[in-house]
C-alpha cells in the first residue's frame, strides 16, 4: 500500500467529547457562558484535534510551498514567472511579509521548492527514510542567519507544470508523488515537536490552477471564481478565464476523482500542500488554512480522506471569489477578514496569535470558585 493510502487510510475523525469537555471547562471562567465567542469555539476545536480538553499551548510553523506553473505563459498574472525563485530567495533572506509576521509569531518558517522554472542553488538533499520518496528536511545553504530567515528545503518535481491548456499539469504518478512529499513534511515537523501547522504558497499564475480546481470540485462556473490573482486588469482576468475554460474542456477532469482533477489541473505546491494536510491530520495536528491557493489543496486533501476536515482551520477570508465558494464547500468559518490576498501563509501566522489567545483562556483564566465569584449559571 502507497505512503498517500496508508495516511488516508489512518486518519480519524477529530475527537467531539474532548470539545464538549472543553466547552465545560470554558463555562467554568469567571465570564458570563459564551462571551467570548469564536475564541471559545476555537479552543474547542483545537482541543477537539488534540483530543484532550487541556491541551498545550504548541510550538508553530508554517511551510510555505512554492512551484510554477506553465500556464503562466497565457499572459494570466501581472508579474512574470521568474519572480516565483526570486521571492523564495527573498524568504531565505528574511525580507518577506511571512518571515516579518513569522517572527512576531515566533513560528518556524519552512519553505519548499516543489517546481520552480529555475532551480535554487542549494544541493539536493538525501531521500526520506520511509516509503513514499523525498528527501530529508536538512538545512540548505539558504537558510536565512541572522535575519529570521526560512529553511529552504528541495523537492523539485520539475520545471513548473506543464501548460494545461494544452494538456495535463502533470501525471497521476508525479501528483501522488507531491501529496506524499507534503505527507514526509508534516512528518519531520511533528518528529521536531511542531503542533500548529500553517501553510502558505508562492508561485506565479497558482490562482489559475486554484480557480480551475475550484470550478470542478465545486461545480460553479470559471468566470464566478476566477479574480484578479496580483492585480490584473480587466483584459488580463478575461485572458485568465478563457485559459481556465480552455484547460477544462481540453482535460475534462473527474470531479469524483480528486487526484485526477489535481493531476490535469493543479500545481506541484498545491500537490505538496494538500499532502501536508493529510500528514498532519493522521498526526492530530491542527492546521491552518491560508488563503485560495491552500484552500484549493484543502479541497483535494478532504475529497481524498473526507474525516480530515475536522483538522483544518480557515485563518481568513481572502478576497479572491473562488476562496469563498471553498470556504462554503468545506463548511469553515475564517476567524479572520482583512482583505488580504497576498499568500506565503501569511493569515495562518496572524491566527495563530488567536490560537494561543483561546488556549490560554482555557488554561490561565479563573474558574467562578477559584476566584470566589457567584455564577449565576446559563
Amino acid at each position: 500500500m502507497s505512503l498517500l493510502a496508508e495516511t488516508c487510510r489512518a486518519i480519524v475523525p477529530v475527537d467531539d467529547d474532548a470539545a464538549r469537555r472543553m466547552r465545560q471547562c470554558l463555562d467554568g471562567k469567571t465570564k458570563p457562558r459564551g462571551s467570548l465567542g469564536v475564541l471559545e469555539d476555537l479552543a474547542c476545536r483545537i482541543a477537539s484535534i488534540y483530543g484532550t480538553e487541556s491541551p498545550s499551548l504548541p510550538r508553530k510553523a508554517v511551510v510555505v510551498m512554492a512551484a510554477d506553473h506553465g500556464v503562466a505563459e497565457e499572459g494570466v498574472s501581472a508579474y512574470p514567472a521568474e519572480v516565483t525563485t526570486q521571492m523564495v530567495r527573498n524568504f531565505a533572506a528574511g525580507g518577506a511579509a511571512i518571515n516579518v509576521l513569522a517572527r512576531q509569531a515566533e513560528a518556524r518558517v519552512l519553505v519548499v521548492d516543489m517546481g520552480t522554472k529555475s532551480p535554487i542553488s542549494a544541493p539536493p538533499t538525501p531521500a526520506l527514510p520511509h516509503k513514499g520518496g523525498g528527501r530529508h528536511l536538512t538545512p540548505s545553504p539558504l537558510v536565512g542567519e541572522g535575519g529570521g530567515g526560512g529553511e529552504v528545503r528541495d523537492f523539485r518535481l520539475g520545471p513548473g507544470t506543464a501548460n494545461f491548456t494544452r494538456g495535463p499539469a502533470m501525471s497521476k504518478e508525479t501528483a501522488v508523488r507531491g501529496l506524499e512529499i507534503g505527507i514526509g513534511v508534516s512528518a519531520e515537523l511533528a518528529a521536531d515537536g511542531i503542533g500548529l501547522i500553517g501553510v502558505g504558497d508562492m508561485g506565479i499564475a497558482n490562482t489559475t490552477s486554484a480557480s480551475a480546481l475550484t470550478a470542478v470540485l465545486c461545480g460553479q462556473a470559471v468566470e464566478r471564481v476566477t479574480g484578479r490573482g496580483t492585480g490584473i486588469d480587466d483584459a488580463g482576468r478575461q485572458r485568465k478565464i478563457q485559459a481556465i475554460e480552455r484547460a477544462l474542456a481540453v482535460n475534462r477532469a473527474n470531479p469524483a476523482d480528486a487526484l485526477d482533477t489535481l493531476a490535469k489541473l493543479g500545481g506541484f505546491e498545491i500537490a505538496g500542500l494538500a499532502g501536508v494536510l493529510l500528514g498532519a491530520a493522521v498526526r492530530r495536528i491542527p492546521v491552518l488554512l491560508d488563503g485560495f491557493i491552500t484552500g484549493a489543496a484543502a479541497l483535494i486533501a478532504v475529497r481524498l480522506c473526507p474525516a480530515m476536515r475536522g483538522y483544518l482551520i480557515a485563518s481568513h477570508r481572502s478576497v479572491e471569489p473562488g476562496h469563498q465558494a471553498i470556504l462554503h464547500e468545506l463548511d469553515l468559518r475564517p476567524l479572520l477578514d482583512l482583505e488580504m490576498r497576498l499568500g506565503e501563509g501569511t493569515g495562518t501566522v496572524l491566527a495563530m496569535h488567536l490560537v494561543e489567545a483561546s488556549l490560554r483562556i482555557a488554561r490561565e483564566m479563573a474558574t467562578f470558585t477559584a476566584a470566589g465569584v457567584t455564577d449565576t449559571g446559563a
